[in-house]
């Protein structure tokens, strides 16, 4: 493993471990500042400093929207390091057992395999937007990555844990279930489009499938035993996963200047009052769901209280899944990953219909 991207000649997009010819172009030709990344995260540093130093500095407003990026990124930065650090672990893992470990793409086996590494890798949104991206230039599937998007986040392990003391076991089994199946069901429809021609073919897919005698187990303890552990190679990993993200960085520390502004600005009373069990209370909260950018651990005790205090299922299951589907940040992600807005649109289009059936059907049995 730790040899695995030794400099070589790449002919062909996914042909080796490593990126393909056509991400180092890519890479190159967007050597030019990242205005967007510096000025975000300059802001960011600004205000966290403000309010852990000099909390009462400033305006009111001013304070408040310092509060809220320091709660945000309180919050959400072990997701975003332990994301990195995977991000950094998958750059150094050969393409094969990445492939080998979800299943072949296109199948319902691969998809499966998709969607449980999406609930079981314990990760907030964030973390897991970075581990998305990193499998898509591995090569998997477009199906698989949607699968394994779309049933992360919220529905971890911990968060499940947190879910069952705020809403209840039945309700929790629920969401989770039903989670499950719009995964299922738009990875399938992902791969299918991509199969027509509608989408575009995953560039980093290999050009020829895993040799019939490869298996999986065998070649990870082999790899294993080829790793030189060092502190070098722990801060190689780690540095190696920031500089995988910093597109994702870039699009979490606008969302999170964004969301703490919706909170200077905008009453969470307010915010509860309007996403009853209706159907304007249901588009309200796509909409809220589409703009407010929080971790997954901000979105539980939200969504909580669209069940509890709202007394509207739906809305709440729709809050979690939205969050998901419509978030502009994994829009946003998505676009710059496959360089397709195409494939970044297609997720709402696809994950929406069947989250708004749910919902419906969740307020009127509740």
């Amino acid at each position: 493993m730790s040899d695995c991207c030794a400099p070589k000649p790449v002919s062909k997009p996914g042909s080796g471990c490593c990126a393909p010819a056509d991400e180092h172009t890519h890479t190159a030709h967007k050597s030019r500042p990242d205005f967007m990344l510096w000025s975000c995260l300059t802001l960011t540093i600004l205000f966290y400093g403000s309010y852990l130093f000099v909390p009462e500095a400033g305006p009111e407003w001013f304070a408040h929207f310092g509060h809220g990026v320091y709660e945000l990124l309180n919050t959400m930065w072990w997701g975003v390091v332990i994301g990195a650090v995977f991000v950094g672990l998958l750059t150094r893992i050969p393409q094969a057992l990445v492939l080998s470990a979800l299943g072949q793409g296109g199948t319902l086996r691969g998809l499966i395999r998709a969607t449980l590494a999406g609930v079981l890798l314990d990760l907030c949104s964030h973390g897991i937007l970075m581990v998305g991206s990193k499998l898509y230039q591995k090569g998997a599937s477009l199906g698989q990555v949607m699968a394994f998007l779309i049933a992360s986040p919220w529905n971890s392990f911990s968060l499940t844990l947190i879910m069952i003391a705020l809403i209840g076991l039945p309700w929790t089994l629920a969401f989770v279930v039903l989670s499950l199946v719009i995964a299922l069901i738009s990875g399938w429809l992902f791969d299918k489009l991509v199969a027509r021609g509608v989408l575009p073919v995953n560039p980093y897919a290999s050009a020829t499938p895993l040799a019939p005698d490869f298996r999986f187990w065998p070649e990870a303890r082999k790899q294993w035993r080829s790793i030189r552990w060092s502190p070098g190679l722990l801060g190689g990993i780690l540095w190696d996963g920031i500089k995988g993200s910093r597109m994702v960085l870039r699009w979490l520390l606008f969302g999170v200047l964004l969301a703490a502004a919706i909170r200077t600005f905008v009453s969470l009373d307010m915010f509860q009052t309007w996403f009853g069990p209706s159907l304007l209370g249901l588009m309200l909260t796509l909409v809220a769901a589409a703009v407010i950018e929080v971790c997954s651990e901000g979105l539980t005790p939200i969504a909580a209280d669209l069940m509890t205090r709202a007394s509207a299922p739906g809305n709440s299951f729709a809050f979690l899944m939205a969050g998901v589907a419509t978030d502009y940040t994994e829009v946003m992600v998505l676009r710059d990953t496959t360089r397709s807005w195409k494939i970044a649109l297609f997720l709402p289009l696809i994950t929406l219909p069947q989250v708004i059936v749910i919902a419906l059907t969740l307020n009127q049995l509740a």
